[in-house]
């Protein structure tokens, strides 16, 4: 979708570095001190699939810039079980607020919300799709835990076939000069879409720990799948690999795990996740500054 960035977030393939960089700018500048940019302004959290850290996530960035927030966290109790379709759903909440915050099962929800809304749409993650704004904070956690972008070796591991926030960072790290490993079962590996033809694939972690700088682990989107696949997905994140890792690694996850990093890796300053989810709410707020800040 051809969109300026400023009208709907709906992938991260509407930014350019020199936006990127503004966001980041204005998220420095949005985490020191309280300001109130956006009162008298408001956002509807509508969320077609479970949320816990997204869906706060935007609720606290938006409180904390002086708006308000109506959370439409239980669709399936709504009007959509009555057969209401989402872009009624869309034009009828637009008359509510300034922004909807959009997360939906359906990979062309956003596009179809967009077509429709006189108010700007936040892609929170369209099925398998994408999920740009987490893809954005996870950039800006790299950027600030190495203080740059360039020159690292950067893994992912993990279902790389279904992890939305995979497919999107995956294209920002194109913009810069790193080299991407990618580990998971062969039943999980990255779609070849988002492959490049310097990235190495492997199967074990053990193969490229060793030079590693950032390791982003996903955990296996059971929800997406089609049929019972019979995987064996032991992989983990071990105390033996961190003693293998250099002493400067990032260990990065968007959260939830279900077992992929063990709770006492958790001590490790090396563990950045929980790091990861605070540089989210500055991202957040300074989306939502940079889309409805200006009246």
């Amino acid at each position: 979708m051809s969109l300026p960035w400023r009208r709907a977030v709906v992938s991260v393939d509407q930014f350019k570095k020199p936006d990127i960089d503004e966001i980041f700018s204005l998220a420095d500048r949005l985490s020191v001190g309280r300001t109130m940019p956006l009162t008298g302004k408001s956002i509807i959290n509508l969320f077609y699939e479970p949320s816990t850290r997204t869906s706060s996530s935007f609720h606290a960035a938006m409180t904390r810039l002086g708006g308000s927030v109506i959370p439409i966290n239980e669709v399936n109790y709504s009007s959509v079980t009555k057969g209401e379709t989402l872009e009624d759903t869309i034009r009828t909440l637009e008359s509510f607020t300034d922004a909807l915050v959009l997360r939906h099962y359906d990979e062309d929800a956003t596009e179809r919300a967009v077509s429709v809304s006189s108010v700007p749409i936040i892609n929170a993650g369209n099925g398998a799709g994408e999920h740009p704004t987490q893809a954005l904070l996870d950039l800006y956690t790299i950027s600030k835990e190495r203080d740059g972008l360039n020159g690292l070796n950067v893994t992912l591991m993990g279902d790389l076939k279904h992890g939305r926030t995979v497919h999107s960072l995956t294209k920002l790290l194109r913009m810069y000069d790193v080299k991407i490993n990618l580990v998971s079962p062969l039943e999980l590996s990255l779609p070849r879409s988002y492959l490049h033809k310097n990235d190495t694939e492997h199967r074990e972690l053990g193969e490229v720990i060793a030079d590693t700088d950032i390791l982003y682990v996903t955990r296996v989107q059971k929800e997406r799948f089609s049929d019972e696949l019979e995987i064996d997905f032991s992989y983990s994140v071990t105390r033996s690999d961190m003693n293998l890792a250099k002493k400067n690694l990032v260990l990065m996850h968007p959260l939830p795990r279900v077992g992929e990093i063990p709770i006492e890796l958790d001590s490790d300053p090396r563990s950045a996740y929980f790091r990861q989810v605070k540089y989210g709410l500055h991202v957040r707020m300074a989306l939502l500054v940079a889309l409805i800040g200006r009246d």
